[in-house]
């Protein structure tokens, strides 16, 4: 079984100026020369980690990272209640990774996405081709209404007491209705005490769902009010406003990919991101290999889908 490579530090790092007064915080490690990657983290929100940089072979790989708008090192950050979200959108983040390309004078390069992260790099991979060499996605999402029902609605039948709170928290009068819009709407109230519990209760939610595999755990950070309350807002501005795509976009348009390779890696028993999304991708990508990862769920982090990202990584460290 494949094993995760070393911690190492980056040895590069900066703030880039995207427009909209929008600056992004990135970093640079392993090989300068090497092959160029992006890693494009979950969420959206989650910005970010020093652990996804394991699953690259430092002595091969130019890892790029990057918080995406309003999380992690990148500025103005989404936890401030006068933070304007309206220039933080799926098609700003897709601008973004294109003015980091031309900023580090890449002409191609590997794109790594991870459950948030592979909704995006597919949009982005469908947008510009001719700037991707590969792809590699976990966790397989396509940021369709029907997945974002699933998590905040259908996933209740497995965790029916967390639901109740998590129902719970938002105004008797809408607890019927669209709970992704009521919280989106909580989050955004200027009152300390009405964000910060309804932030704080949107993760006990998300939570649930993580913790389903018992050798996953929650990461520090999420203790943290000032993350988890970005990370919240964020989300629900994305997924209230269905990322700004096209219910079937990605399908619709994935004939674009044809000609570029990817591999998907998904985790048999993920209930977050349900196998079904990879397997209707992989249908329609002949390009795309699956590899569905027995007795795992949407972790990355674990043994069994570490070792499957590491070997999906490790097949592309030559390509041009």
């Amino acid at each position: 079984m494949k094993t995760l490579y070393p911690e190492i530090e980056p040895y590069d790092q900066g703030i880039l100026n995207v427009g909209d007064a929008q600056r992004i915080c990135w970093t640079q490690s392993g090989n300068p020369n090497g092959v160029p990657v992006v890693v494009l983290h979950g969420g959206p929100g989650s910005g970010s980690s020093a652990s996804a940089r394991l699953f690259f072979d430092p002595e091969h790989y130019r890892i790029i990272q990057f918080d995406q708008r309003g999380c992690g090192g990148s500025l103005p950050h989404a936890s401030e209640p006068e933070a304007d979200l309206s220039a933080n959108t799926t098609w700003h983040t897709v601008g973004d990774i294109e003015q980091l390309r031309c900023f580090f004078g890449i002409e191609r390069w590997l794109v790594y996405g991870n459950s948030w992260g592979c909704t995006l790099a597919l949009v982005y991979a469908e947008t510009h081709p001719q700037c991707v060499a590969a792809l590699v996605v976990v966790g397989v999402t396509m940021t369709r209404q029907s997945e974002v029902d699933w998590l905040y609605s259908g996933l209740a039948r497995f965790f029916p007491e967390e639901w109740a709170r998590f129902r719970a928290g938002v105004p008797e009068s809408e607890r019927d209705g669209d709970l992704v819009a009521a919280y989106y709407h909580l989050l955004r109230n200027p009152d300390p005490a009405i964000h910060a519990k309804a932030a704080k209760d949107w993760h006990d939610w998300e939570s649930a769902s993580i913790l389903v595999d018992i050798r996953a755990t929650l990461p520090g950070r999420w203790s943290d009010p000032r993350y988890f309350t970005a990370r919240a807002r964020i989300i629900t501005h994305y997924f209230h406003h269905r990322g700004w795509l096209e219910d079937q976009q990605i399908l619709r348009d994935i004939h674009r990919l044809s000609r570029i390779p990817c591999v998907m890696i998904q985790g048999r028993l993920d209930l977050e991101a349900p196998i079904v999304t990879a397997w209707e991708l992989s249908r329609a990508w002949p390009a795309a290999r699956l590899v569905v990862v027995p007795n795992s769920a949407h972790s990355p982090s674990t043994s069994e889908m570490a070792a499957a990202i590491v070997e999906a990584t490790d097949e592309f460290r030559v390509i041009g």
